[in-house]
Formats: C-alpha cells, sequence, structure tokens
C-alpha cells in the first residue's frame, strides 16, 4: 500500500487564463490514452472544462479533477481557474496539491493571476516547475519566460532543456541534464536526433550552469565541482530532486501543448522529479486545546481527511471533495465532522474524473475523493474517525465588488434565496448581505463577471431568474444650523382629544456624534412620563430625513418647553408632536446630504502608482500616503463608497490585473453641493415612479 502512495502524484496546473492550463491538461490525457481525441478549448470538447458556463466563456471557471496512470505512476490533475474572478477556487485547491506546475505564456510571459499562484505555493512550502508554453507562436521566446518567471514566481529558475526552433519553427528541444535532443513530428511523436550544431556551445553552457546550480545544493558535489572531478548523471539527478523537494528552486521546462511537443516530458518529470504524498510528509492539525499535533500520511493511521471544494447539484445534493491525509477510508462507514462537531455517514467513495464520478472501493494517504450527501459537511472542514483535530483552512479571498439582487419574476421570489444559499455552499468567493437602509440583498464576488456566471448557475441548476444592478448607497443626513421650533399635536373629535405641546431646540454635532436627546424641562410643563415619547417621536421622524429620506445623524435635540392637558395628554400625542416639531426644525436647520467615505489599500506594481494615485484623485479620493510591501506599493486613501462601487474591474484594466484592494467603511462626510442635488433628485424621482 506504501507503494501505492509512493507513486502517487497530485499536480495544481496554475496560472493566468489564457496561459494553455486545460490545453496542456487535454495534451497529457490524450498522450496517455485516457482519451481518444484531443480536447479543444475552442471547441467547447475538454474533459476539463465541462460545465456550460465554461464551454460558453471557453475559461476553466470552476477547478477540475483527473487521474490517469504514466509509467506505473497515478497522476491526478487539478486545472485550476487562471482568472481573477475565479481564482478564489483555484485557492481551496492548492492546499491538497503536493506540488504546482506554473503554466507560463511563452508569448506575454506570467501575469497576475501566475504571481497569485506562486504566493500560494509559498504559503505551502509546495514544490513547483514552470512550463514555458505556446513556444510555437509568434513573439514567443523562452529565455524572455525565464527571465520573467524569476520575478513572478520569487524563486531561481533553473532550465532543464533548451527548444529547437522558434515560433513557428518550434520543434523539439535539447534535455540539458541528459544532453538528448529530440524533435516531434506532426502527431506530437518524439524522435531522438542529434544536437543541432548551432546549438551546441549554448547546451555546453547551459549544461555547466545547470551542475552549478544544482552543486551548490549539496557540499559533497560543491567540492567536487571546484576541484574539477566528475559528477555522475544519477549525483546530479538525485540532488536536482532534493532541491526540488525543498523547493529550493523551480525547474523549466518549453512546451507546445497544441502541438503535443514535451507534453510526454512534463508527465515524465511529473514521475521522476516531484513528491508523493510520503514526500510531502506530514500536515500539522490542531487539537481542541489549540496545540500543534502532527498527522503522518500512514495507511494504517487513523482516517483523516480534510475537505477542500463543494459541488452543489439540484438532483444529486451535495458532493464534499476531500483529501485523506492518514488513515485509508473504505467504500462507506461513519465519519465524524470536527469543525461541525457533528457526525456523518457514507455509502459511496467516489473519484472524480471531469464530469464524470466513479465508485472506488478504498483511499489512501494522498487519494482525492468525493462523497455525497454529508448533512452539515462544507468546504474548510476536518473530517476524522473521532479524533478531535482539525486541519487549518484557508481565508477565503475577499469579495472586491458587490451588487444588489432580485428575483426576475414573482414566481423567483420563493426560491431564489435558497438558491443562492446552495450556490454560496460551492463558491467561498461569494458573500450575501442585507441592507436594512437600501432594502436591498447584496451578492459580492471577484468581479462583475463572478456575479454574472453567479446568474447563469442559479438559472440553470435551479431554475431560478436573477437580476443584478449597483447597488444603493446608504446616504445619511445631518444638519448645519441650531434652531428653535414648537411641535404641537392638537386633535378634537368628541370624547378624549389629543393634545402634546413640546418645544426643542437642534443643535448640529461633530462628524461621527450620532443622535443625542436632552431633557431639560423645568417646572413640570411637559410631564416626566412624556418626555421618553417626544424623544420617540424625533428618532422615528428622523429615520426618513428631510431631503430624499436617509436617517439624519450627528444632531442633538433639546426639549426645553412645552405644555400639557390633563386629560387629553398621552404619550402617542406627544410622539407626534416631537415627529411635528422634528420636521419643522429640519426645514430650517439647513440640511445637508452625507455620503459614506471608505478606507481603501490599493496594492499595485511601483510602476503603476502614478495612474492609481491619479485615478483616486479623480474618485475624489484623498490619498493619505503609501507603504511598501516585497515588490509592490501600498496605496492609502479615504475615497467615497459611490466612486469605488465598480472600481474591481478599472483597477484590474490599469494594472493588467496585478493591482489589488481592500476597503471598509471609515466615516461619513460631506456630499458637494452640485452631486447632492444630482443624488437627491435621482432618489426623489425613483420614489416617484414606485409609487
Amino acid at each position: 500500500m506504501s507503494e501505492e502512495i509512493k507513486t502517487m502524484r497530485n499536480v495544481a496546473l496554475a496560472g493566468h487564463g489564457g496561459a494553455g492550463k486545460t490545453t496542456l491538461a487535454e495534451a497529457m490525457l490524450f498522450k496517455a490514452g485516457v482519451t481518444k481525441r484531443l480536447g479543444k478549448v475552442e471547441e467547447g470538447n475538454t474533459v476539463m472544462d465541462f460545465q456550460p458556463e465554461e464551454t460558453k466563456k471557453q475559461q476553466s471557471i470552476n477547478t477540475s479533477f483527473i487521474k490517469f496512470t504514466h509509467n506505473k505512476h497515478t497522476i491526478t490533475l487539478m486545472d485550476t481557474p487562471g482568472d481573477q474572478n475565479f481564482f478564489s477556487a483555484a485557492k481551496t485547491c492548492f492546499p491538497v496539491a503536493d506540488c504546482m506546475a506554473f503554466i507560463i505564456d511563452g508569448v506575454g510571459g506570467p501575469s497576475a493571476m501566475t504571481e497569485e499562484a506562486a504566493a500560494s505555493a509559498i504559503e505551502y512550502n509546495l514544490p513547483g516547475f514552470a512550463i514555458i508554453n505556446k513556444l510555437d507562436r509568434e513573439r514567443a521566446d523562452f529565455n524572455t519566460a525565464v527571465d520573467a518567471s524569476k520575478t513572478a514566481l520569487k524563486k531561481k529558475i533553473v532550465p532543464i532543456c533548451h527548444p529547437i526552433g522558434s515560433e513557428e519553427n518550434f520543434k523539439g528541444f535539447v534535455n540539458i541534464i541528459t544532453g538528448k535532443a529530440f524533435e516531434y513530428d506532426a502527431d506530437g511523436n518524439a524522435s531522438q536526433v542529434d544536437v543541432p550544431a548551432d546549438m551546441a556551445e549554448n547546451i555546453e553552457m547551459a549544461k555547466e550552469e545547470f551542475v552549478e546550480n544544482i552543486a551548490e545544493l549539496n557540499d559533497d558535489l560543491l567540492e567536487k565541482y571546484l576541484e574539477g572531478e566528475e559528477i555522475s548523471e544519477d549525483e546530479l539527478k538525485n540532488t536536482f530532486r532534493q532541491g526540488i523537494l525543498d523547493a529550493e528552486f523551480y525547474p523549466a521546462i518549453c512546451a507546445s501543448a497544441t502541438k503535443l511537443i514535451g507534453v510526454d516530458i512534463v508527465s515524465d518529470f511529473i514521475n521522476d522529479f516531484m513528491p508523493s504524498p510520503l514526500d510531502r510528509g506530514d500536515w500539522i492539525a490542531t487539537d481542541a486545546d489549540g496545540e500543534e499535533v502532527v498527522i503522518s500520511p500512514d495507511p494504517d493511521g487513523e482516517f483523516c481527511g480534510f475537505v477542500f471544494n463543494t459541488i452543489v447539484d439540484p438532483y444529486a445534493g451535495r458532493l464534499s471533495l476531500f483529501r485523506v491525509i492518514s488513515g485509508t477510508l473504505g467504500k462507506e462507514g461513519n465519519i465524524v465532522n470536527v469543525t461541525k462537531d457533528g457526525k456523518e455517514r457514507f455509502s459511496q467513495l467516489l473519484e472524480i474524473a471531469g464530469k464524470e464520478q466513479k465508485n472506488i472501493t478504498a483511499a489512501v494517504p494522498g487519494s482525492i475523493v468525493a462523497v455525497a450527501k454529508l448533512k452539515n459537511t462544507l468546504t474548510g472542514d476536518t473530517l476524522t474517525a473521532g479524533r478531535e483535530i482539525q486541519i487549518p483552512a484557508p481565508q477565503p479571498m475577499p469579495p472586491v465588488i458587490s451588487f444588489a439582487i432580485s428575483p426576475k419574476s414573482k414566481a423567483d421570489e420563493d426560491k431564489i434565496h435558497e438558491a443562492i444559499r446552495k450556490i454560496l455552499e460551492e463558491d467561498t468567493g461569494l458573500k450575501l448581505e442585507r441592507n436594512e437602509e437600501t432594502k436591498q440583498t447584496v451578492l459580492s464576488g471577484r468581479g462583475l463577471v463572478h456575479i454574472e456566471v453567479t446568474a447563469d448557475k442559479i438559472q440553470r441548476k435551479f431554475n431560478v431568474g436573477m437580476s443584478i444592478e449597483t447597488p444603493k448607497v446608504a446616504y445619511r443626513e445631518t444638519f448645519k444650523k441650531k434652531v428653535r421650533v414648537q411641535g404641537k399635536h392638537k386633535k378634537q373629535s368628541g370624547g378624549h382629544g389629543q393634545y402634546g405641546d413640546c418645544w426643542i431646540r437642534l443643535e448640529p454635532l461633530v462628524t461621527g456624534s450620532g443622535f443625542e436627546f436632552v431633557d431639560e424641562i423645568v417646572g413640570g410643563v411637559i410631564p416626566k412620563n412624556y418626555i421618553p415619547a417626544v424623544e420617540a417621536g424625533v428618532r422615528e421622524a428622523s429615520q426618513t430625513g428631510i431631503l430624499a429620506g436617509f436617517p439624519c445623524v450627528d444632531f442633538r435635540v433639546i426639549v426645553d418647553f412645552g405644555s400639557y392637558h390633563s386629560v387629553d395628554s398621552s404619550e402617542m400625542a406627544f410622539k407626534m408632536a416631537g415627529i411635528l416639531a422634528f420636521k419643522k426644525a429640519a426645514q430650517d436647520a439647513k440640511a445637508t446630504l452625507l455620503e459614506p467615505i471608505m478606507r481603501v489599500a490599493v496594492k499595485v506594481p511601483d510602476d503603476s502608482t502614478g495612474d492609481i494615485m491619479g485615478d483616486l484623485n479623480s474618485r475624489r479620493g484623498r490619498v493619505l500616503g503609501m507603504d511598501s510591501e516585497d515588490d509592490k506599493q501600498i496605496i492609502n486613501a479615504h475615497v467615497p463608497m459611490a466612486e469605488m462601487l465598480r472600481y474591481a474591474p478599472d483597477l484590474s484594466s490599469m494594472t493588467g490585473g496585478r493591482g489589488t484592494f481592500t476597503m471598509e467603511f471609515e466615516q461619513y462626510d460631506t456630499v458637494p453641493p452640485d452631486l447632492a442635488k444630482k443624488v437627491i433628485e435621482r432618489v426623489n424621482a425613483e420614489k416617484e415612479e414606485a409609487k
């Protein structure tokens, strides 16, 4: 059984969208004989991108899994999304991979999501390697892509091959370790050839550089190298592999997935040099007391698994994907969800293969498996045989854009919230909130496309229509002038009447003060038991403001005089008096509109700081300063929320996808008069239309 684990490889294909991850996966499956026809993204017939939304957009939206055998090794590929809208689906899967293959566009080089994936690899200390793909394209350049990868991946890059030919004439490579050259025919079949004469000198120099890089990892080899002794190929390979396992560097391979050049070598390389679950070694969990516990990948140990993905099907129910960390799991049985503190039972053990699910009889450490219809298990949960330990779950990526959602029809009203709840179980990059002020349900995600695809999924899976629109801004109203007014409610209609009379002073307060109510009644002109009713009336009236119906803040009301009737006065009468008094005061106190100001932190490359600062200023922002983090600059600013509602796609456009930002509420501030007028007119017009 340990041999089964020793020959197991779990590889996450990572990188920016369009670099060719899915195409490479399809090529590897084709070369392994898993598929009889080479799947193509543009034709919508791939094994990995099988959901309708993926076929429509010709890009990966979810992480897909498939296992195949190559030279007596079992390779599980995880084809992760590279678009920033769906990168949260990639990030949840990285912790359960044993290594990462970074697919680099040989023309455009690494991009933003490549950097994000590399950060995850470093976070989990995962070995990896770079595949410079699309070398058959115009303007493709292996060396340029390798140089760019050093910065993006934040690792030393050690090329182990050199391409033969370039652009449309790219036809093979020279293996720098062995010195052998291979060329590929039109069907992607390799044959060994002599090293081209015009490459011999460069290959010799590359081999020398390779040996030097590897010798530096081992004192004995370094001594041999410095003394000019011969280093055997086995010594080189063993030290090379150990350097990879220790994540000292990332090797680089050249390829063209569409022409099947180098694809077989990728699979060979994974077998020979990438880690097995045994090589990855122990996992760290925490026990009930918060103490660290070491979990070994022992097939004879107690079962422990980590749930990293959830798939919701309206017919089959919830499917929980997890990695077996330790122990051997049978095809059915009872397990404990330690995170939710509950027992679960499963009756089928499944292996995911694209859109297919296969029944299996057992799973050993390192296996990526799934079970259906667990009642309370979600992404990030730890499953055990009963031991109270938990594997730390990665934090979900924070949403960057929000939209108000609503059912498209009356028939959708009853079903929409249940449909969204199920989608939230599947997608950790989404967040749902109810804004009681604007009376809107707000769905937040990683981008506009993310929200649109979610709407398509809800329609397809649950037959529920969902409309999206820019959310309303929760404005406030306040006052600039002190006033004193009377509020008198008097009504006589037979029997007991209604009588309440109060005088109030309304005074503006500094930003953030909220509302204060002060009782300065003397001599009992208003009985004490009626004072709270006056306050209640003022509070109620202040919730709908005077300009456009927004709540009023940052003011003080002082009740200082009034009168009452021994028979007709009541709490209700004085509440009405308070309402009348506030409305009259608000008319005279120079009401003004306030808007929420957000504290924004924008992280961008150095060369984008000028553009970003200028853009923030154009959004009525106030730059507070800058901080540095690694090779990025963090621009801190206060920006009106109204100007940030569509910021995510704009930032991506300005920085080529390399910019990120966070924001949180800071304070309310006055809206400029010209903008305030437009807001008030728009809101009041919407109210008229709604009548």
